[in-house]
């Protein structure tokens, strides 16, 4: 396995962070060099400086995917952690729905409710989502629910959209009840997405480092366990963008180890049973 230098590595981190904001601290060394080993041997690159001046290039944007698919953490299993569904379920759709029907217009149905995914990974998150929708039973004439799952990895992205699962994945905390539910059973003891699952759902691949042009207002962001990849002050930045483009009265919902106390006052915490969530300070 090539080795990187000490100058390489320098190198080679302020690229990342310049393309994706993931911020790779000194003893990451050993990170680098197993997740781009075989893009390394692909290339046939005999060191990091050589693969760095290829993505650089102006015929390197393959590439540049490539590095970002591999340097990507793409931990993820179906509704991690588990009381950010709950708080969906019981507290958020219910309170979002109540308010959103004191403010209908006569006769102004479907009523819109937007939900964002805004680092989906490989997609579990977002079914994850769509199942808790689905067992809500919404009135499809009086609700016009749309769930988006975004994510920088183009690999993930396709993962996603194809929605199959092996079994590893599919044990990593999906309920029993729902398996037979909402997957069908194909090849090699793998398992697919149902399709009346995944037409809830769309996926596409965005930066979150990017301006965030054209998306719209959103009702509930997911936005959990990836700022933790960012510096303090590509996470101000993120949030500030967020808030953009959540309604006033939205909900985010970030990670459970994560807080938002020194990255951002844009946002109030709000708490329910175990469950911490938050809105904007002006809603």
């Amino acid at each position: 396995m090539i080795k990187i230098t000490p100058s390489e590595f320098t190198t080679f981190t302020k690229y990342i962070l310049e393309i994706s904001g993931i911020s790779l601290d000194a003893g990451k060394e050993y990170l680098l060099e197993t997740r781009l080993s075989p893009l390394l041997a692909e290339l046939g690159c005999n060191s990091f400086d050589q693969l760095y001046r290829i993505a650089r290039s102006e015929a390197g944007k393959e590439v540049e995917k490539k590095i970002i698919d591999a340097i990507s953490t793409n931990e993820t299993y179906f509704f991690r952690d588990m009381t950010p569904f709950e708080l969906l379920q019981y507290k958020i759709i219910p309170d979002l729905i109540d308010k959103r029907m004191k403010k209908k217009q006569t006769g102004a149905f479907p009523i819109p409710i937007r939900f964002w995914s805004a680092a989906n990974s490989t997609g579990q998150e977002l079914y994850s989502i769509a199942m808790v929708i689905k067992e809500l039973f919404l009135d499809r004439s009086k609700y016009q629910v749309t769930i988006l799952g975004t994510d920088i990895s183009d690999k993930a992205i396709a993962y996603a959209s194809y929605g199959k699962y092996n079994k590893f994945e599919i044990s990593r905390g999906l309920p029993k009840d729902k398996l037979s539910k909402y997957f069908n059973p194909v090849e090699n003891e793998c398992w697919r997405v149902k399709d009346e699952l995944r037409a809830m759902v769309s996926f596409k691949k965005m930066n979150l480092m990017k301006p965030f042009t054209g998306m719209g207002k959103f009702d509930i962001i997911f936005c959990r366990n990836v700022a933790i990849y960012f510096t303090q002050e590509t996470r101000r930045e993120l949030y500030k963008k967020i808030a953009s483009v959540i309604e006033p009265d939205g909900y985010l919902i970030i990670g459970s180890t994560e807080s938002l106390m020194n990255d951002t006052t844009i946002f109030k915490p709000q708490r329910y049973l175990r469950s911490v969530f938050y809105q904007l300070e002006s809603g």
